[in-house]
């Protein structure tokens, strides 16, 4: 038999972006905050990047550090947080079907916030041909095994991106006492820090070869090379008995799909306003479902916001629904209108935009541009003009806000685009 219980903020993912909701929800005395993640330990894909980065300037922490601190402040502020709970489907419009260690159960709640966050695609999903050998990994893989379970990962390994996850693969692959063989990126150049990628080419002695792709895994049983292709169409085979496949990464929507909520087509994630309010009711979604991957600091800073709008919802001072298609149904404030990119950008999120949000943007460029000069037009109408000391593939792009009061909901989609430098 199926239990059924009442919460007043249910909270799905107990990574940074869901910790941090649950712990602004709960300090700010919006009820019973309760925190849903499968994983048997909650914090997020920080548990196992045991490098550091996390934290701030005065406070630096490792991956486990961060994920811990965050954890604790959720408890102490008073949310219940239940790792090894699973979300399985919605039973209404804020409830949902979950099951755990006590059995399954019904929880409705009166808001859902979904911070499921998001993964790296396996080598099946890049179509990447060749044999089916041990040894393929994907970053998140890779530092489970390493620093979570103290698993053996092989001697010679191959990195297949070159952005800053791709960086951090290699470091787990060194602490795990194997060499990197080499990096592989089909673009021109790594998309890291400059700094980063000197050290790990001229310290670490890992050479990085540009404009490459993955054409074959080879061997049987165990992973014994990597055939790669180089722009002109020559080939090689590095050999090999572990290859990363990093970055790429898709949010894990599965929920927001079943739930028929309103999906971005460039960020593949639930189409959200400026408050983080998705197309249902009731419904918030935060973090790396939103923008896959962002760092664990944006997360969070997702999960604060989106805590504030339900609260809004829980008291009825602010919005009452959802982010609106151009509707006019929300309490004192207008529709939100798409918010859309021109090539050669990727996505922006969030991704509707309302004259009241002031949430900064976020997003990304297929290509490498150089002084690019950033617009926002609607209807004709720039709203912002900003010049960018250049920009790659894989590193975020941020937009300020501070133009969204000029947003005219009635005049149609606001577009962002960008041209050369003039």
């Amino acid at each position: 038999m199926t239990a059924a219980r009442e919460v007043d903020v249910l909270v799905v993912g107990a990574g940074p972006a869901g910790l941090a909701a649950a712990a602004r929800l709960a300090a700010a005395g919006a009820g019973r905050v309760e925190v849903l993640d499968r994983e048997r330990q909650p914090g997020g894909t920080p548990r196992h990047c045991a490098h550091g980065g996390y934290g701030t300037l005065l406070r630096p922490l490792t991956g486990p550090a961060y994920a811990r601190l965050l954890v604790t402040a959720a408890g102490r502020a008073g949310a219940t947080v239940r790792p090894g709970v699973t979300a399985l489907d919605w039973a209404g419009p804020l409830s949902l079907h979950t099951v755990g260690p006590g059995g399954p159960e019904t929880l409705t709640a009166r808001a859902v916030v979904l911070a499921t966050g998001a993964h790296e695609r396996p080598r099946a999903a890049r179509l990447v041909p060749g044999t089916r050998p041990a040894g393929v990994h994907t970053t998140g893989e890779l530092q489970r095994a390493v620093h979570l379970h103290g698993q053996h990962v092989g001697t010679r390994a191959v990195i297949v991106g070159a952005e800053d996850v791709s960086y951090a693969a290699a470091g787990t692959v060194r602490a795990a006492g194997a060499t990197v063989v080499a990096m592989l990126t089909e673009h021109a150049r790594p998309q890291t820090a400059a700094a980063r990628a000197a050290d790990t080419r001229l310290r670490h002695g890992v050479p990085l070869l540009t404009h490459t792709t993955v054409a074959e895994l080879l061997g049987h049983g165990r992973l014994s090379g990597v055939r790669v292709r180089h722009r002109d169409g020559r080939t090689a085979v590095l050999p090999c008995d572990t290859v990363v496949f990093t970055g790429d990464f898709v949010p894990d929507h599965e929920l927001a799909r079943r739930a028929g909520l309103s999906i971005d087509p460039g960020t593949r994630g639930p189409a959200v306003d400026g408050a983080l309010r998705t197309s249902r009711p009731g419904v918030f979604a935060a973090g790396s479902l939103l923008h896959p991957a962002e760092s664990a600091a944006t997360a969070a800073r997702d999960g604060a916001h989106a805590a504030a709008a339900v609260l809004d919802h829980l008291t009825g001072t602010g919005t009452r629904t959802h982010m609106g298609t151009g509707t006019g149904t929300e309490t004192g404030r207008p529709p939100a209108v798409p918010l859309t990119v021109a090539p050669p950008l990727r996505w922006i999120a969030p991704n509707r935009v309302t004259p009241a949000d002031r949430l900064p943007y976020v997003l990304r460029t297929a290509t490498e541009l150089t002084r690019p000069v950033l617009y926002v037009v609607q209807n004709g109408r720039v709203l912002h003009r900003e010049r960018l000391r250049g920009a790659l593939p894989n590193r975020t792009l941020c937009l300020p806000a501070d133009w969204t009061r000029r947003v005219d909901p009635g005049a149609g989609p606001v577009r962002v685009t960008v041209s050369p430098d003039r």
